[in-house]
């Protein structure tokens, strides 16, 4: 490591490379980090991936090292590595193994969704899976217990079995695509309960804000509701094509004599009908709002605001914090 070059003038490797004002911008972010290949790539690599992005905010990266190689790393580096704690995360949680897990998950709730035993077994299975990926994706900065993530976790299974059996034995007189849309309405249920349950210590404590400059100004709890509140709708919108749309061409599929031929053949295609439509709404639904969310100042709680403007007086017309995903 003696020879060491110094990173191009101007290139900060932290810097997002698309405006993160704008949904395209945020899409592209997304569609960067999200890239299910990601989780085939080897550890060796993200460790040298991590080294890399490291040693450039450090200022100094390997001679010969081009803009392109460092992108690279740093797209590695996000996918694999939680952005507070700096943390390698375990594969099941990552952004990037959305697309390959939720796939399989979705395409089993979808395809088995006509006894109380397999929707039970499906229904948990995601909502473990879910647990994982919010434990993964938590905010660093507010540490939660093993009490508390058990406590999450059997709230958000028991809502998701709670709705997906009661409307189970609600359709059996109902046509037969609301059935088919019994999986979803469990899947948002949950995620109403399952990610406020999660991330239960930014609600009772408050995230830290911080001015347009990264100055901080103290904790809100007002800001964590908003942020969770945002998670909860992208997580939903995540989910709702697949389980909403796919439902509906099945249903027109599955009339056709050549599909009553292949009834083997409905699970598999059903997971690859969820891959397609999870590829294009796990970046879509992380983009709906930027990550850097912000609240006016006017909508915190009077002690934070009266706090702030005795400091800063009109200076600090909105506050920012970092919504998790």
């Amino acid at each position: 490591h003696s020879e060491m070059a110094t990173v191009p003038l101007g290139f900060n490797i932290d810097t997002p490379r698309w405006d993160q004002n704008t949904f395209v911008g945020r899409l592209k972010h997304f569609l960067n980090i999200t890239d299910p290949r990601t989780v085939l790539v080897p550890e060796e690599e993200l460790d040298r991936a991590k080294t890399l992005v490291e040693g450039c905010r450090a200022g100094l990266v390997p001679p010969g090292s081009n803009q392109e190689q460092l992108l690279y790393a740093k797209k590695l580096y996000d996918s694999a590595f939680h952005p507070d704690s700096g943390e390698k995360m375990n594969l099941i949680g990552r952004m990037s193994f959305q697309v390959p897990g939720g796939m399989a998950l979705t395409g089993c709730m979808l395809q088995f969704y006509r006894t109380v035993p397999a929707v039970v077994f499906w229904q948990w299975m995601n909502q473990s899976f879910n647990a994982i990926v919010n434990y993964t994706n938590r905010n660093a900065a507010s540490p939660i217990s093993l009490r508390q993530i058990s406590v999450a976790y059997v709230t958000a299974t028991g809502t998701a079995l709670a709705t997906a059996v009661g409307l189970n034995l609600y359709t059996k007189r109902a046509p037969p695509l609301l059935a088919r849309w019994v999986p979803f309405a469990a899947v948002a249920a949950a995620n109403c309960v399952n990610i406020p349950m999660m991330r239960q210590q930014e609600i009772i404590n408050g995230v830290t804000v911080t001015d347009g400059d990264n100055n901080e100004l103290g904790c809100s709890r007002r800001a964590a509701v908003k942020g969770i509140a945002q998670v909860v709708v992208s997580r939903i919108t995540m989910a709702a094509p697949g389980m909403i749309i796919l439902p509906i061409i099945m249903e027109r599929l599955e009339k056709f004599p050549f599909m009553q031929r292949i009834r083997v053949l409905h699970g598999p295609l059903q997971v690859l009908l969820c891959g397609g439509f999870l590829l294009f709404m796990v970046p879509s639904a992380c983009a709906l709002f930027p990550q850097r969310c912000s609240l006016a100042l006017t909508d915190l709680e009077p002690e934070l605001r009266d706090s702030i403007v005795a400091k800063h007086g009109d200076k600090v017309p909105y506050v920012y914090f970092n919504k998790g995903l």
